[in-house]
This record gives C-alpha cells, structure tokens and sequence, in this order.
C-alpha cells in the first residue's frame, strides 16, 4: 500500500494531528474492510462461533463464588489494592513536584513490553504501567490465593487469569503506548491504517481465524535457506521420509545415529541454518547421520495410531539404515514428541528381544506426565471431548495452527502480543527469523494418534505404569529398557519441565547420563559450541531428587553439544570409510530435505 508522506502540519496541535488522522482511517479502514467483506460474500463469510470448549467462563465463576464466600479476605485484597494505589497516588504527586521516589511497582526483569524511555520518564505513561502493574499483581495473587479449587481448575484459573492481564497491558493499546503514539502522529496515522490491513491479511491467511504473521515468511523457503543440509531420501512410507546426510569427513563412526523429531513440527528445527544446524554439526563429528521427516498428514491418514508411528517411523527406519549401511544397530536421538515415542519404543522392543538401539538420547523428552506444566491446562475430559470432536468434523485430523496457538499462549506476551503491537499498531512488517518461520510452519496430526497421545499419557500417565500401555497387542514397562541413556532437558522450559524430564532417570534400568541446559526449550537445545551462549549444567549421578541432582551438577559454559559428542563417541564404533548416500541396497529418491516437509497446513499432501 502506498503510505502518504506526513503533511506540512508537523506544528499542529497534537489533539487536531489525531483526529485528522482518525478520520483518515475511518475512511481506508472502511474501503478494507468493505474488500474483505465482499470476498468472502460468496462462501458465507468466516465461522465466529463464541463457544467455550475449555470451560474458562466455568472454571471463572466458580473462582469468584468461592472468593465470595469468604469476605474478610476478599475486603483485605481490596484494602491492599487501595493502599498500593495510594501510594502510587503520592509518588506520582511527588514526581510532579520534582522528586525521584522508589517505583511501587517496577516490571520484571526483561520485560520489554515497557523498554521505551517514555514508560519511565514521562509522569503520566510511569502512571499508566504501575497502574497496571499493581492491578496485574493484585488480580494474579488473589487468584492464586483462592481456596477449595481442585488442581485443574485452579491451574486453568491462574493460566487464564494471566492470559487476561497479558492482553490488558497499555502497550497493547494506542492511546496508552507512548511508542505507538509517536508513531501514528509522525505519519499522520499511516501506521494504524496499514496496521488494519496486516490485519485483515491475517484474517485472510487463517480463512477467518486470526493467525498473526510472526515473520516474513516470504524470506524463507525449504531448501533453499533453511533445512539445507546436504543429502537424499533413501526411505519413504505413508508416515515419514528417512534423509541420510551427505560426509564431510572421509571416516566416519561405523555406527550410524537416528534423529527423530516431534510430529508437532517439522525436522529442520535441527537444521535452521548451517551455523546452527545440530545436524550438520553431527555430520562434521563424523556421524552418519539420518534423520526421520514426518508427512503433514490429511484426512486420508487419519486412522494412523501410535502403533503405525512406531512401526513406520523408528522401526522401518532401522531397516533401512541396515539396507543403507550393513548396520544393524544405531544409535537414536528424541527430541521432544520423538523421545516420548523412543521412549515406548525401547519398552517394545525390550519386550521382542531387539536391541537394534545401542544406546538413546532424550532431547526434552517427556515420559512421566504427572506434572507436564502449563501445557497440561489444556488436556482435561471437556477440552479432550470438544479437540476429538474438531478433529471429526475437519476430517479426521488436527489441524496445526491449533497446536501452535496452544504453545504461542505459553509465552502470549512474547509470541502474541508483542507482533499485535509491531504488527497492528506499529503498522510494521515482522522480521525476516528463520525460529519464528518454523514455529509458524505446523503440521497437522492425525485424529486417532493425537488422542491416544493425549489421553493414555497426558491425561492418565500410563505410559509409566508397567502394562498400562499396549503397543501392537504387547504390554510395555519403561523399567525394562536397559540401553545407554542421555537425558538433555532445558532449565526454563515451558513445554517439558525439566524437573518432570529427569523422572525417566528413575524409570529406566540402564546406565545413564542427565544434562541440563540453560535456555528454553528450543533455544536450549538449538546452542551451537560457536555461538558460545548459555551454559549446561553435568552431574554423573542421578539421585532421585532433581533439586539434589542440582544442588551438586557443575556448570559449564557454553553449548551442552561436545558433551554429548563426548557421551555418544564410545558408543559409536571403530572408523570406517564414509558412506554417500544412495551408495548401499537403497537408491536414492530424491534431494534433501525431500518433499514431505514441503507440504504447509494450508496444502493438502498427496504424500501417501
């Protein structure tokens, strides 16, 4: 869209500038939204249906009946809030007149909803965020502090209590936003109107449903500039493509080493870009390295179960490593959702006698889902029931973009609210970031996996329970699998705690290796030795508390990847001359990183 230069009126009052520019975006806004409206006359226009399959307006008002029931408390929080306001009151009074009091509330550190000078400089925008701050603070710990709530619905209060105070923020507001203001004056509300368009392209984008642009997706293609890793599909079935990279070195380790990544999302988490590619870093070690590339599944996969995925992901893959290699036995890495499967996979194969796996690795792995933090806020039998019913209706499968809002929630001021402001206030493209172009490209999951998924595990923890799952007719028990084990769990993860990731040291019988990284749960575990970020923290054993695992681990700087190397060497064989992929009994089908992770949520595969 073409913005008009600012006018000539740069010395008229500010009052008059806004309204002018008001006026104007009355006017464009109008004409855009008239446009979108016409284009979707003809199907009937979005779906905005106001139903609550989460039970929030429920789980909220048994909150405040059981506040009411105790009075003398509910009038002491009011007591404190009035206080905190009184002297916000008089330390603003006190700035006025020139002096520099203590802030009766300050944003947490690293905050950068209110990094610009204006929040603090400025009486009335410091007015404005402790205000906030102290409405913020008051309304979480009354929440919290509400009594004769059930774990899940107290959790589900708290969670969504915060949802709220993250949207009522006044830097997501324009006339509370010091930085949004500045903006809308200097191009005379140029930045509002092509904040409405961004906006309506999204609604455009998500076919009625916002899904806000995270990044310039136009930058990024697969293969082309990320996922770029030399190699070939030598593999493929209904559920995956298995890659084998191209070596680098002239020997490599006899042993070859399996990746799989969660189904969530697609492989190239692992390989973004070469200088921080944790794949490509592996075949520099003198790995051969393979590497499973699930399908986007559609309806026609839609009674794939989590039996299929173990046999058409992990199992199929070692055959045909062995077709590739002559090597019968690998070594296997899980990262996230692909070590939850490792992990039921080893139970299975120890109960067959196959020890094709020498030794596993668990990449913030969950196992023990008794406390799966604040993902677990969305898994109880109302939400499980409205999900199995969604997935019927769309045809058997679940979309990704619900999954991705579900995780951008865990961090709403960062992943939500901070591209509102860029995007819908600021008026602004997002950044070109290959991170936020993955976590943007999803991948739908097919109905009857995703529910025994969710409810054998996240919802009834039977994965620990000896026999409390069947893989294939045959009942499983973590505490048979006795392979080589590395735990690698991430110190603020949101996704997998790491207190509920080191459980897995005490179910499985093997020798076994715990490593903790700072960071989350990508940054933590995407952390190349170069980029020298972050630190890790070792310990040799493994106590069954994980505060006493702590309490003794020896922090390290820097990556937690030449650790690992240093881990998995010895467990990797003799050197023998590199393999090039296609050069074994299998052909190679096509390039890296192959054609199934192509395929976006807005495609249908004809994959299978």
């Amino acid at each position: 869209m073409q913005v008009d230069q600012p006018s000539s009126e740069a010395n008229t009052p500010y009052p008059i500038m806004l309204s002018q520019a008001m006026t104007r975006i009355a006017g464009k806004g109008h004409r855009l939204l008239q446009d979108y409206a016409e284009r979707h006359s003809k199907n009937g226009g979005p779906s905005m249906g106001m139903s609550d399959p989460v039970n929030v307006f429920g789980a909220m008002m048994q909150a405040a009946a059981n506040m009411a029931s105790d009075p003398a408390k509910m009038m002491q929080a009011q007591f404190d809030l009035a206080r905190d306001y009184m002297q916000l009151w008089q330390s603003t009074m006190q700035r006025m007149w020139g002096v520099e009091p203590d802030p009766v509330a300050a944003p947490a550190r690293g905050d950068r909803r209110f990094r610009d000078e204006a929040w603090s400089e400025n009486v009335y925008f410091d007015y404005f965020k402790q205000s906030y701050l102290i409405t913020a603070r008051w309304l979480q710990d009354t929440v919290a502090q509400v009594e004769g709530l059930d774990e899940k619905t107290s959790q589900k209060v708290d969670f969504y209590t915060r949802q709220f105070v993250d949207a009522m923020a006044p830097s997501n507001f324009v006339m509370t936003n010091p930085e949004v203001l500045r903006r809308t004056i200097e191009s005379g509300g140029e930045n509002l109107v092509k904040g409405l368009e961004n906006l309506l392209d999204d609604l455009e984008r998500g076919q009625g449903q916002l899904r806000i642009s995270q990044t310039d997706e136009e930058a990024f293609e697969v293969g082309r500039n990320v996922a770029v890793t030399p190699g070939k599909v030598v593999f493929q079935n209904d559920l995956m493509q298995l890659i084998q990279y191209e070596p680098t070195t002239e020997k490599v380790y006899k042993r070859p080493l399996l990746i799989i990544p969660p189904w969530i999302n697609k492989f190239y988490i692992l390989d973004l870009r070469p200088e921080n590619s944790f794949i490509r870093w592996c075949v520099e070690q003198g790995l051969t390295v393979f590497v499973i590339s699930w399908v986007n599944p559609d309806e026609t996969l839609a009674k794939k179960s989590f039996d299929d995925y173990m046999f058409e992901g992990p199992l199929a893959a070692l055959g045909a490593i062995e077709q590739a290699t002559g090597e019968k036995k690998a070594n296997v890495v899980g990262y996230c959702l692909g070590g939850t499967l490792l992990s039921a996979t080893l139970a299975y194969m120890t109960k067959k006698n196959d020890k094709r796996f020498a030794s596993a690795t668990f990449l913030t792995a969950l196992t023990d889902f008794d406390e799966p933090g604040e993902l677990g806020v969305f898994i109880d039998e109302e939400q499980l029931a409205a999900l199995e019913n969604r997935m019927s209706a769309a045809g058997g499968y679940l979309d990704g973009a619900a999954m991705a809002n579900s995780f951008n929630m865990l961090r709403a001021n960062d992943l939500i609210w901070s591209f509102v402001i860029n995007n819908y206030l600021m008026g602004k493209d997002p950044f070109p970031f290959d991170l936020l172009y993955w976590n943007s490209d999803s991948t739908r999951m097919p109905a009857d996996m995703h529910s025994f998924y969710l409810r054998r595990m996240y919802q009834e923890n039977k994965l620990i329970q000896p026999g409390g799952i069947e893989l294939d007719g045959v009942p499983i028990d973590l505490r048979d699998v006795n392979v080589p084990a590395f735990f690698l769990s991430t110190r603020e993860d949101h996704i997998a705690p790491w207190k509920t990731t080191y459980a897995a040291t005490q179910l499985f019988s093997g020798p076994m290796r715990f490593c903790l990284s700072a960071s989350g749960h990508i940054a933590g575990v995407v952390n190349p030795p170069a980029a020298e970020k972050y630190c890790h923290w070792v310990n040799q054993d493994t106590p069954a508390d994980p505060d006493a695992w702590f309490g003794k681990a020896k922090q390290v700087p820097g990556s937690w990847w030449p650790e690992w190397a240093s881990w998995l060497t010895p467990k990797s064989g003799a050197k023998v001359t590199a393999r090039q992929p296609g050069d074994g009994k299998l052909a190679a089908i096509e390039d890296a990183p192959g054609s199934y992770v192509k395929v976006r949520v807005v495609e249908k595969t004809d994959a299978s």
